[in-house]
């Protein structure tokens, strides 16, 4: 299994937020974001791995900024971590008026962790990740520390008391 770098599965994806998608003052529904987030972080997953992921957590869910209906959001996702069978994405949602030349703002992060499938729904290995950057090493590192801390917590949930 090759390794790939970051930049191999890095995924970009924008939508308008309609009516539908918001309440009664506009403001998107939070579920609304988290799902085209959900999306961009499968993307990514299934880019690196070509398998087809699941999405096991999701952690640090952020909101900075509201979202209203008519405004572009763009999710930018990014692999910051694997582990043998899991991967950890790093989402960022951007949110940008339309009718004005203001750049746009980041709205909400969040940290993603997809695991990789085999045909019969087992997790399977994926491959691992080339780091090319300072940013992308550091991530990586902070990454595998949330990645053991999750993992050092299921086990020990996991014992009797």
């Amino acid at each position: 299994m090759e390794a790939k770098p970051v930049s191999y599965s890095r995924t970009v994806m924008s939508q308008i937020v309609l009516p539908e998608q918001a309440n009664p003052a506009g403001n998107i529904h939070g579920g609304e974001i988290m799902k085209m987030m959900d999306n961009t972080a499968y993307v990514v997953a299934r880019k690196h791995c070509r398998r087809n992921v699941v999405t096991a957590r999701v952690d640090e869910l952020e909101f900075y900024q509201p979202i209203f209906v008519g405004q572009l959001v763009t999710c930018k996702g990014q692999l910051v971590f694997v582990g043998r069978s899991s991967m950890e994405i790093a989402v960022r949602v951007e949110v940008e008026d339309l009718s004005s030349d203001q750049p746009p703002i980041t709205a909400l992060t969040a940290f993603f962790t997809m695991v990789a499938l085999d045909e019969h729904g087992r997790p399977v290995e994926v491959p691992r990740l080339i780091l090319e950057t300072e940013e992308e090493k550091r991530a990586f590192e902070e990454g595998k520390r949330r990645y053991e801390m999750y993992k050092h917590k299921r086990q020990k949930k996991a014992q009797p008391e």
